[in-house]
């Protein structure tokens, strides 16, 4: 009966680290994805760039422009070291 319980025992190791594997890989997975998906937005951006300046120029200001409006507006709470 001994050897029956540390067979479980082997068998739920096995088991834990299986899953420690397929985390370890879905975690890169989702780095790779988030690369892959900043790449797309980058090239994107510089194709609209090539493609209509003026379009690029005009977000590129919305974007300055709420940036600032929420680092002059911004609570100091938020700041605030816990």
């Amino acid at each position: 009966m001994e050897r029956f319980a540390q067979y479980w025992d082997d068998f739920d190791d096995l088991i834990g680290m299986v899953g420690l594997c397929t985390e370890r890989i879905r975690r890169m997975a989702l780095f790779v994805v988030a690369i892959l998906l900043f790449l797309a937005f980058v090239l994107g951006v510089i194709l609209v760039a090539l493609i209509d300046p003026p379009l690029a120029l005009a977000v590129a200001t919305i974007l300055a422009i709420q940036l600032t409006y929420r680092t002059v507006t911004e609570t100091p709470s938020r700041h605030a070291a816990a």
